[in-house]
């Protein structure tokens, strides 16, 4: 357990930034759940609107730290990849 101020004080930091982080990365999966069931329904209307709302939400959570930048990169590219298969 922490017994310094300074230590105290970090854990709290640590919590709540912990805290932030959860919901960040909830938020992504979420969004992108959304957009692999369209997929899945073949709605690709439902998909096209999914994915514009997932791309900005996943590289948001890549510059916070969330994610790392290649891996929300490689997300985007990859549901962008079925979401064209799925038009063609």
């Amino acid at each position: 357990m922490a017994n310094t101020s300074s230590a105290k004080k970090a854990t709290r930091k640590i919590a709540r930034r912990a805290a932030i982080n959860k919901n960040r990365r909830s938020r992504v999966r979420t969004y992108v759940r959304q957009v692999e069931e369209a997929l899945a329904a073949g709605d690709k209307a439902a998909a096209e609107a999914a994915f514009k709302a997932a791309q900005p939400e996943l590289m948001r959570a890549a510059t916070k730290g969330v994610l790392h930048k290649n891996t929300a990169s490689r997300k985007v590219s990859r549901l962008a990849n079925r979401l064209k298969t799925l038009s063609a």
